[in-house]
């Protein structure tokens, strides 16, 4: 697991409801614009819809996902950059730990860096309990995605984590 030598500055986090009628606005953020909150959530489909976009100087950071059900479940989206700008951080997670959606699929991508490392849970910490990850077979980690497996997934997501290392010049 890799440590963080400094603490990574993270940018205002969003939420948003997860709602089966209504398509969110992708969020976008820069050292200027304030990221504001999409308008409501996931279409009761097995495609897979786009949803929330942060972006932070050079790095990207999109959550795609497709899922049954609709709760309007609070969800949460943060990325941040260490001082050095050397790690950039990509989370997606529920505050209230576990999700009552099915997931049929979900993708994190980041953009202007390399994923170091990639975790997927089940549930997510609250209340004294722990985060609960994902089975190494139900997902795949590529260099700049992390992803479900096709037919290993077993359609329970509550929390996603990215750490990567961005590209930079030595002097």
């Amino acid at each position: 697991m890799l440590l963080h030598p400094k603490p990574l500055n993270p940018v205002p986090t969003p939420s948003w409801n997860l709602h089966p009628l209504l398509h969110p606005k992708p969020l976008i953020s820069s050292p200027t614009v304030e990221p504001t909150p999409p308008v409501g959530a996931l279409t009761p489909s097995y495609t897979p819809t786009s949803r929330p976009t942060l972006v932070k100087g050079d790095y990207t950071c999109t959550f795609t996902y497709a899922s049954q059900g609709g709760t309007n479940e609070q969800w949460q989206m943060s990325i941040g950059v260490s001082e050095d700008n050397k790690l950039f951080s990509c989370s997606v997670w529920r505050p209230q730990g576990k999700s009552y959606l099915f997931f049929t699929q979900f993708k994190a991508e980041v953009k202007g860096a390399k994923i170091e490392y990639g975790m997927a849970y089940s549930q997510a910490a609250t209340g004294g309990q722990s985060d609960i990850p994902l089975k190494a077979e139900e997902f795949e980690i590529t260099e700049t995605t992390v992803a479900h497996k096709e037919g290993k997934f077993r359609s329970e997501l509550s929390k996603l984590l990215i750490v990567a290392k961005t590209p930079h010049d030595e002097l």
